[in-house]
């Protein structure tokens, strides 16, 4: 049995490609362009102009073909590529081949033993023999090979290299055809195995057709290093003052507030957006606080959002200190989020004491200056709550197999999937996140993203409990990856952003090795279009 905070949020508007083509024409998507994108605070919240898919190219089980089929939840995740290509004498086995134009914007991998760490990459752009790209894949994706950090990084840094996440950030656009393969002479693959353990998750923007689209080149990544240095200087700026706010654009309140009181900040005016939230609480019970102090926004008159603080701010039941882009905990306990937030005239920042004790709450909203126009939309998180859930367990330790897809959300309208965090605790010595991420866009039968693991959708590699924050990734605890504890994962987006016209589903298989009971929640964040 699930339970949920109630969320209606309802878009109207249908995202009309005709219409709006002709003015995007003249419009040229660069490499350059794509990191000031990166780098700016309000892209995210407008419609993309021009718009794009956003699919996923991974290692999937290719069992995986139905959600009716027999291998809907296969597990051999890896060593999993479109075909194998013979290059000059060399095996080459392609991993990502996309039609233009587009561009690669998220690229994740790892590696199970030594074997596979000696991956070499090469990319291919617009039906040249020669790479764009070529190297050693840890090298390229997480060693600063092709950009400092946190463009490049792998995570965690205190896990040995063969046990971490690999992650680029760094886009690469393509005018017409993107070719990216992998040559490893060590790869063994037959009906009975594959060998050694090659895992990958690349995103990829597929723009309209007639979009134009300057195509990377191999001198491109070198000679655009102050767009990159810019870049990198506001992924690591870690807080939301970052348009000289002063005192007069700031909101605050604070109190004692009784079991059902409510502690609100409300907002009325135009040309403004939320740039921080800051919430202090103080309560006997932290973990009652933290789940029960409930966090609700209000855009122009509609609730957006009503999420339990812990989950909202990404820190769990507990303080965890660590710092993203969007949300940060601090040692004292000091929650704060920096993600934009636009209105047309009103707003109001609430926090609501579900917990039947009284609580000490101190809130501080900060504003900024923001233009509201035709394809602004509002800030939106959804909450679900999966208490003494009971998972399958794998065959090979008693269970039966039959895991299930549980919905992290589900979203009408227009709008933008802009991330999702998980607090998860445990109750066995066994992993719990074999399960991979399905999500469907605009009614697709087939997810345009199936993933090939929870901790590899959250940027991290083979279930390591260890802490690591970044920008736009974080495991503020991983007490409970192995043994009974909790866990706290979130990934945000940016130019991996999803948008949808009509409706989104995003779900992720609950894959636990055992068979046990468990508690936990997914919360997303995005942005969806007001109603009319």
């Amino acid at each position: 049995m699930k339970k949920r905070v109630p969320l209606i949020v309802m878009a109207a508007g249908i995202f009309c490609l005709l219409a709006t083509a002709s003015c995007r024409n003249d419009e040229v998507i660069t490499f350059r362009s794509l990191l000031k994108e990166m780098a700016d605070p309000e892209a995210i919240t407008r419609f993309p102009d021009p718009g794009y898919r956003l699919v996923q190219f991974s290692s999937y089980d290719r069992l995986s073909i139905h959600p009716d089929s027999a291998g809907w939840f296969a597990n051999n995740d890896y060593t999993q590529f479109i075909r194998e290509e013979a290059t000059d004498g060399r095996r080459e086995y392609v991993m990502l081949e996309a039609e233009g134009p587009g561009a690669v914007v998220r690229w994740w991998m790892t590696f199970g033993n030594a074997n596979a760490l000696n991956s070499y990459i090469r990319v291919y752009i617009d039906g040249r023999n020669d790479p764009v790209i070529e190297g050693m894949a840890p090298a390229l994706l997480g060693e600063g090979l092709l950009a400092p950090y946190p463009l490049s990084s792998s995570v965690s840094p205190l896990t040995e290299p063969q046990r971490r996440g690999y992650n680029l950030y760094l886009p690469i656009p393509f005018s017409e055809k993107c070719i990216i393969t992998l040559e490893n002479d060590s790869i063994i693959i037959t009906p009975e195995r594959r060998l050694p353990s090659i895992y990958y998750n690349i995103g990829t923007r597929l723009y309209e057709e007639g979009i134009r689209v300057e195509s990377a080149r191999s001198e491109t990544f070198i000679s655009d290093t102050l767009a990159i240095a810019e870049c990198i200087s506001y992924l690591l700026s870690g807080d939301g003052d970052r348009n000289g706010v002063n005192d007069e654009m700031k909101r605050s309140a604070e109190g004692v507030f009784a079991a059902g009181e409510e502690c609100s900040v409300t907002i009325a005016g135009q040309d403004l957006a939320v740039s921080s939230f800051t919430l202090s609480l103080s309560a006997v019970d932290t973990a009652a606080a933290l789940k029960g102090a409930v966090i609700r926004l209000s855009f122009d008159g509609r609730i957006t959002a009503e999420v339990p603080a812990g989950d909202f701010f990404g820190t769990g039941y507990t303080y965890n200190s660590y710092r993203t882009l969007f949300t940060a905990t601090d040692p004292g306990g000091t929650l704060s989020s920096y993600r934009l937030m636009p209105f047309r005239d009103s707003c109001t920042v609430s926090i609501f004491n579900g917990t039947p004790d009284s609580i000490g709450i101190s809130a501080e909203v900060t504003l900024t200056p923001y233009r509201w126009d035709e394809s602004s939309m509002h800030f939106g998180a959804s909450w679900r709550e999966y208490p003494n859930f009971e998972t399958a367990g794998a065959l090979r330790t008693g269970g039966t197999g039959l895991h299930p897809d549980v919905n992290i959300a589900e979203l009408s309208g227009r709008g933008v999937y802009a991330g999702d965090a998980i607090t998860m605790f445990n109750t066995a010595d066994a992993w719990w996140g074999e399960g991979d991420e399905k999500i469907y866009v605009d009614g697709e039968m087939f997810p345009s993203s199936f993933g090939t693991g929870t901790e590899d959708y959250f940027g991290y590699a083979w279930c390591r409990p260890e802490h690591f924050d970044h920008p736009l990734i974080a495991q503020p605890a991983g007490y409970g990856n192995f043994h009974p504890g909790m866990s706290v994962n979130m990934r945000y987006r940016i130019l991996d952003a999803i948008p949808f016209s009509v409706s989104l589903k995003a779900d992720l298989e609950m894959w636990h090795w055992v068979k046990t009971t468990v508690n936990f929640s997914l919360t997303s964040f995005y942005y969806l279009a007001p109603q009319l």
